[in-house]
């Protein structure tokens, strides 16, 4: 059974730890900091300007001067701090983010993505996403593994305008967790219910799977 949004993000949350500052982009990203376990210590930052983001407010209790990069209400958790986007961008710049999570349209084989631009489609900018995937070294991406006309999202080589350039370290999907290596595509986990073939069938990329290993299924 392929995954749902929610549950991307509550996969992608396991890869958390500990005393991590992390960057959450715009899409399901932005849901991963409703799953963070409640035993650890974790600084959300947004680059709009926040540290210290929670999870999504209830129905009634959104405070609509309190915003993520995505424009949607959320929370603040005590010890939150407001600031402005040069200093953002500072933190970003100088690498004091231990974890990016990122959507994506498109990621190839050698961890480049494109998430920012469809020639021919009006959008204001690229935002945030170059510097964030410039200054980051440990880059996760949340996505669907196929379009909406069903051709794969993982590629041999990304035909949308890059965001970055060999970037990218792992990827957790509707159907699988990648990781990238020089091979490609390294297939780690499926999602449950979902077979190899499925995900070779979706994913036009180099797939690398281990000998006879059986690829265990996504726990939550």
């Amino acid at each position: 059974m392929a995954l749902d949004k929610n549950q991307i993000a509550q996969r992608i949350a396991r890869e958390v730890k500990d005393g991590y500052y992390v960057n959450l982009g715009i899409g399901i990203p932005t849901l991963v900091a409703n799953y963070v376990q409640e035993n650890i210590n974790v600084e959300f930052q947004s680059e709009n300007g926040v540290l210290g983001m929670g999870p999504f407010p209830f129905e009634g209790e959104e405070d609509a001067d309190v915003i993520n990069a995505g424009k949607q209400t959320i929370t603040t958790l005590p010890g939150a701090s407001f600031f402005d986007s040069a200093t953002s961008f500072s933190m970003i710049r100088g690498k004091h983010v231990d974890l990016t999570i990122l959507g994506a349209m498109e990621v190839a084989q050698n961890g480049d993505i494109a998430n920012w631009k469809i020639p021919g489609k009006m959008v204001k900018g690229m935002g945030g996403a170059m510097d964030l995937v410039a200054s980051a070294e440990n880059i996760i991406v949340a996505m669907m593994h196929t379009n909406r006309a069903g051709a794969s999202k993982l590629l041999k080589k990304c035909s949308l305008p890059l965001t970055g350039v060999a970037c990218v370290k792992k990827i957790v999907t509707n159907l699988a967790v990648l990781e990238v290596t020089e091979k490609g595509f390294k297939l780690l986990e499926r999602a449950p219910g979902v077979s190899i073939e499925e995900i070779k069938a979706a994913t036009e990329g180099s797939l690398e799977i281990d000998g006879d290993i059986d690829i265990p299924e996504m726990k939550f």
